[in-house]
């Protein structure tokens, strides 16, 4: 969850700024169109669908962090 453009915040996390280490070490690309019809969110939508979406992608083979 970030108030970033996806494409900066990957590009950060590769570049080791505030970066998720596994990201930063085994991220190849971004998937928009797992993403895209989400965006954007408001901070309070973006909250209560983190946790429902990273469920979702963890059962489906994805790494998934969340803090």
């Amino acid at each position: 969850m970030t108030g970033l453009d996806p494409d900066v915040r990957f590009d950060k996390h590769k570049a080791g700024i505030r970066a998720n280490r596994y990201v930063q070490e085994y991220g190849q690309r971004l998937l928009p169109e797992i993403y895209a019809l989400y965006n954007p969110l408001t901070y309070d939508e973006a909250r209560s669908l983190e946790v429902e979406l990273g469920i979702d992608l963890r059962e489906g083979g994805f790494g998934v962090w969340q803090a």
